[in-house]
């Protein structure tokens, strides 16, 4: 980042990251999510399973999807248009969680707006992602990176800080309004919607375009594009698959390390995402937290992960993203053994705080290493398709977790399943770098 430009261009791309948080962290995870299942359906357990169910129909159109999506993106050299197309769809879902009420009819309304937007912000950060390689250089792109996943820590730490003290807590809601039909959480929705709306603004203004190189399409495609109407949406779509299966066919002949990365990391994301999943449960169930307590370790959870993301991104650039991967997951796994055999309250905050260091710079480093082996005209198909390895592999924590606890007969022992789903991609991914350095000069060093 060597000129002012450059700086603000960075910043507009990384308060995307900030305003994302308002959907991450404010609808689907801690607050919109809960009052779907606690709150709107009749029962704890109807709502917890229908909201299973309406994750995984998201989830699989996501993995169906998401690759031809990115390969639209590349062809047009438009992932700002579509970033900004998909995340106000993502808005506009928020927005409209205002009207689903605490009442059990009003389910469905609210579990297909979780879904629809779960879909189209998997499909914004594949844009978001492509982004990355037109605003960073090879020596700086780790610590870019690492300074959008922190943004993403912190930007949700501080709307959810907001929300708890001026909507959610208070017995009078913000500017006076009870608590009836719902009408606390139904705000939260719209100011989290309004947050994101502001914060998405300056990337789709000061990011570049993307760049297009001449034939990028193939036959198919081209003659695709020639037609209107639903039809040609539909043949174009097909295309744009079709194109996609022959990139990873090539991949497969030419390039079979990079299709190694995208497995190996979906495996390990996969496991990071099971510790914030399952994270709150050991909390409570394990150790005896109450709700204000696994708050307060979410917020402490989020700082860490943020300021551990930031400073990574430096060694990142100094040593390599491999070296960040292999050395957080490295700690990941070991931190997850006090966990399995202690049942000390104090144990579980040192290790899950030490965790979520590790969390954000492997998270943020996965990502700046396929930036730095994707050339920048196939970023949006490349990130496409690490959406779609990574949910495709979506089951592996949750089985596991659910597993170890049936084997050992004890709620901590899950941890030990999600540290054996991250050591698989630890393994596979360090295979993976032996082999990069014997076939082809490893990911390139800046120093």
């Amino acid at each position: 980042m060597s000129n002012i430009v450059s700086r603000r261009t960075v910043a507009a791309w990384a308060v995307w990251d900030w305003g994302s948080a308002s959907f991450n962290a404010v609808v689907v995870t801690f607050v919109f999510a809960p009052y779907l299942t606690t709150g709107v359906a009749a029962t704890e357990e109807a709502g917890s399973q229908a909201l299973g169910w309406a994750t995984a129909a998201a989830g699989l159109v996501i993995a169906l999807v998401a690759p031809a999506a990115g390969t639209r993106a590349d062809a047009g050299g438009r992932h700002r248009f579509w970033l900004g197309f998909h995340t106000f769809v993502v808005v506009a879902c928020m927005a409209a969680m205002f009207f689903v009420k605490d009442s059990p009819e009003h389910l469905w309304l609210g579990l297909v707006l979780l879904a629809l937007g779960n879909v189209f912000f998997e499909f914004a950060e594949v844009s978001y992602n492509s982004i990355l390689l037109s605003i960073s250089t090879p020596t700086n792109v780790g610590r870019v990176s690492g300074i959008g996943w922190g943004m993403g820590y912190l930007g949700g730490l501080v709307l959810l800080v907001l929300l708890l003290v001026t909507v959610i807590s208070p017995d009078v809601g913000l500017f006076g309004a009870v608590d009836e039909d719902g009408l606390r959480y139904r705000i939260v929705a719209v100011v989290a919607a309004a947050w994101f709306a502001l914060f998405a603004l300056p990337v789709l203004f000061l990011a570049p375009r993307s760049p297009v190189p001449t034939g990028h399409e193939d036959t198919a495609q081209a003659a695709a594009r020639t037609r209107s109407g639903l039809i040609g949406s539909i043949t174009l779509f097909l295309a744009d698959y079709r194109h996609l299966i022959l990139r990873i066919a090539r991949l497969w002949r030419e390039d079979r390390l990079t299709l190694r990365f995208l497995i190996s990391s979906a495996i390990f994301r996969d496991g990071l995402a099971a510790i914030f999943a399952f994270a709150g449960v050991l909390a409570a169930g394990s150790y005896g937290l109450t709700p204000s307590e696994v708050i307060m370790l979410g917020v402490v959870a989020n700082i860490s992960a943020g300021i551990g993301a930031i400073a990574a991104g430096w060694v990142d650039d100094k040593l390599g993203s491999a070296a960040v991967i292999i050395v957080g997951l490295i700690c990941l796994v070991a931190a997850s053994i006090p966990i399995t055999i202690s049942d000390s309250p104090a144990v579980f905050w040192g290790s899950a705080v030490f965790m979520c260091l590790f969390v954000g710079p492997v998270q943020s480093s996965s990502r700046t290493y396929l930036a730095r082996i994707t050339p920048p005209e196939e970023a949006g198909e490349n990130f496409g398709l690490y959406a779609t390895t990574g949910r495709a592999v979506s089951f592996l924590g949750p089985v596991m977790f659910a597993s170890f606890i049936a084997l050992l007969g004890y709620q901590r022992a899950g941890a030990l399943g999600i540290a054996l789903v991250l050591l698989t991609g630890l393994l596979l991914f360090w295979s993976l770098t032996r082999a990069q350095s014997a076939e082809r000069a490893p990911e390139r060093s800046t120093n």
